[in-house]
């Protein structure tokens, strides 16, 4: 007799929600990030059925720009789920980001049905496909017509793709690897710079081996902060313009000669200095400069294979060099220059008192999650991170209003890794306002994250209350208000307490030791300290001129 079980398992009818759920599911998706509606609710239902965890944002903006976080700390893309017409529009910031970091990105998008096409349906939008995990990571966009969502079919007609594997691990040509090695050995001034790519490709080992076995001095870029530690003795982030001015050779670990290195052009560099590219794409090899040797392949792999073409002949840099003295004396002069203002006593107070007292108290493991202009660049040269992948910002987009996003991101990975770690995130009152309802987002899941909005009342700069209320004397604010100012003391705390988290206004060095202690001692609830610095505070002379040329 026929097996009656077969038979109702051979008519067993799947939706196609629960269909693209288990695709996700056999991708090893982790983690979508999104806003629900028609036609995707039943995705994201299908997907936490079958345990992949869904974080419901509050704009579809935020939620691409975790889903992309996700993509860099795990090496699997995040997803970003959004309906289609505005949905994805709103997720094209995310997307543009991605790509330009190189970050693997997975969006997906219900459309209107299929009959409907061409119709003015709604919400109707072309939809584009881009790649995701394997050459140069980025964004990649799937669209899902509704008719799909809904559609039943029988459970033994759908094959799924085997999970996608990781990227094969390239290697340079080993000639090339000897001229790199060689040109190394005779630098006078030799610079290693570590990018973003050298953290996303978990070369810290190697690279850590190569900075200490030759006593070689490294500056690490805004993200490549950790991949060695910021307090390594080697390390010559405080003496970064040096550095980069009077280096002979320079070594490039998965960074890329954009505006964030000056273009590799003088009078930032030497005329003459010698640029040895490692990097996954080829495309990048030869930008702006002409490099004296490329190393084209992963860069974890690729630094192994410099290790071991060093390592035939006993060699290190003479750490009593004259380089040396010149980047230690340099580092020592802008330290101090950065302690003397951190020591002032005057109130309001400012970026360096500031950032200062925060670096004392920050645990070591935390992820340290930053934006805003000045915010941004200042505390950079001031919070230490002091493992790989912890330091997440603007990135070479220079993307405002990515930061809670990322912290989200980092806390859902955090909480399922390496429980008890903090995620700090450090807002300009600006780059706040970009995404501060998702506020909420964080006390829904009370994640782990510290907010501090550095706040100056405005863009670059603002005004006090005073100067405020005589500008307002006037009857059209609109015509005498500076395009940079924002409402002065603006309590953003309360959007904190407001959904159940720990807020504090804070305007002294004692009250912001005070609040940052209470906030770390207690790991119930999220908290957002307000910190109140003087509007116009004073900033040392920047390597990003662009942040400074206005006349304002």
């Amino acid at each position: 007799m026929p097996d009656s079980n077969f038979a109702e398992r051979s008519e067993e009818q799947v939706s196609g929600a629960k269909v693209i759920a288990q695709a996700l599911k056999t991708q090893d998706v982790e983690y979508i990030f999104g806003i629900v509606g028609i036609p995707v609710t039943e995705i994201a239902i299908a997907a936490q059925q079958l345990g992949i965890k869904y974080i419901g944002m509050r704009n579809e903006q935020a939620a691409c720009y975790a889903a992309s976080a996700i993509g860099y700390l795990t090496s699997r893309p995040g997803v970003c789920l959004v309906v289609s017409g505005p949905g994805l529009i709103h997720a094209l910031g995310g997307m543009a980001n991605a790509n330009m970091n190189c970050w693997p990105l997975l969006v997906i998008g219900g459309s209107s049905e299929r009959n409907q096409e061409t119709m003015g349906a709604f919400q109707e939008f072309p939809q584009a496909v881009r790649s995701s995990i394997y050459g140069r990571p980025g964004a990649c966009y799937v669209d899902i017509p509704a008719d799909f969502v809904n559609l039943q079919v029988n459970v033994n007609s759908i094959k799924y793709m085997e999970r996608c594997m990781s990227p094969p691990i390239s290697m340079a040509e080993t000639s090339a690897v000897c001229t790199a090695a060689s040109v190394i050995r005779n630098a006078k001034q030799p610079l290693l710079i570590i990018g973003k790519g050298a953290a996303y490709a978990h070369a810290e080992e190697s690279i850590k081996k190569l900075v200490e076995q030759y006593k070689l001095p490294f500056l690490p870029t805004p993200m490549g902060k950790g991949v060695v530690p910021d307090n390594h003795p080697y390390c010559v982030g405080a003496a970064r313009s040096r550095a980069l001015q009077f280096a002979d050779v320079i070594v490039l670990f998965g960074a890329r000669l954009n505006w964030i290195l000056h273009f590799g052009l003088p009078p930032r560099y030497q005329p003459d200095v010698k640029f040895i590219q490692v990097d996954i794409c080829a495309e990048e090899l030869g930008n702006n400069v002409k490099p004296a040797v490329t190393l084209l392949g992963n860069i974890h792999a690729v630094t192994k294979q410099l290790l071991e073409e060093l390592d035939k002949t006993p060699w290190q840099y003479p750490p009593e060099s004259k380089w040396w003295k010149t980047l230690r004396e340099k580092m020592k002069s802008n330290e101090a220059a950065s302690k003397e203002l951190a020591s002032k006593k005057s109130l309001p107070m400012n970026y360096y008192t500031v950032f200062y007292h925060v670096q004392e108290q920050l645990p070591r493991d935390c992820f340290v999650v930053s934006e805003g202009a000045n915010t941004m660049d200042i505390g950079r040269t001031v919070l230490q991170n002091y493992l790989p992948r912890h330091r997440l910002d603007a990135g070479t987009f220079g993307t405002m209003g990515v930061g809670l996003g990322f912290a989200i991101a980092a806390a859902v990975v955090a909480k399922d890794r390496s429980p008890g770690q903090w995620i700090i995130c450090v807002e300009g009152d600006s780059a706040f306002g970009f995404s501060g309802m998702e506020v909420e987002t964080i006390c829904r899941y009370n994640l782990p994250i510290i907010l501090l909005v550095v706040n100056n009342n405005g863009i670059y700069q603002g005004f006090d209350t005073d100067t405020w209320k005589e500008m307002l004397k006037f009857q059209d604010a609109t015509a005498v208000v500076p395009p940079m100012c924002l409402l002065p003391n603006s309590h953003y705390e309360q959007v904190m307490t407001a959904f159940g988290g720990k807020g504090y206004f804070v305007q002294t060095p004692e009250e912001l030791q005070k609040s940052l202690r209470q906030s770390l001692a207690d790991t119930t609830k999220p908290s957002l300290i307000n910190i109140m610095i003087e509007p116009q505070a004073t900033r040392k002379a920047q390597d990003f001129h662009w942040l400074t040329r206005s006349n304002m």
